[in-house]
C-alpha cells in the first residue's frame, strides 16, 4: 500500500467516523460520550459540524479517532481467544467495565 492510498483510506475511516459520531451524539449523547470517549465539548463540536464542515475535517491526513483499548490488560481481556463462551462474554464484560472506568476518570 502507497502513501496515497493510506492518505485515502485515513480521509475514507474519518469520514466514517464523524458521521457515526453525529448519529450517536444525537441519538443519544450519554452513550455516544461513553462510545466515543469524547469530551462534552467535543460532543457539541462535533454535532454542531454541518455537512460541508465534516467533509473538511475529514479530509485531513491525521485519524481523528484514537484506539482507546492503551493497556495490556484491556487488550488481553478482549483478544481472549481459545476461551469458552462464557468466559470470553466476561472478559469483555470486565474489558468494557475498565474502559467505562477510564472514561469517568478523563470527564
Amino acid at each position: 500500500m502507497n502513501t496515497e492510498q493510506i492518505l485515502a483510506e485515513i480521509r475514507e475511516a474519518n469520514l466514517s467516523y464523524l458521521m457515526l459520531a453525529q448519529t450517536l451524539i444525537r441519538s443519544d449523547r450519554d452513550q455516544a460520550l461513553f462510545r466515543l470517549g469524547i469530551s462534552e465539548d467535543s460532543a457539541g463540536m462535533i454535532d454542531a459540524l454541518t455537512p460541508t464542515q465534516v467533509m473538511k475535517v475529514a479530509s485531513g491526513n491525521t485519524l481523528l479517532c484514537r484506539m482507546r483499548c492503551d493497556d495490556d490488560l484491556v487488550w488481553s481481556l478482549l483478544t481472549s481467544h481459545g476461551q469458552g463462551a462464557a468466559n470470553e462474554s466476561v472478559s469483555r464484560l470486565h474489558a468494557s467495565i475498565l474502559m467505562a472506568g477510564r472514561h469517568q476518570e478523563a470527564a
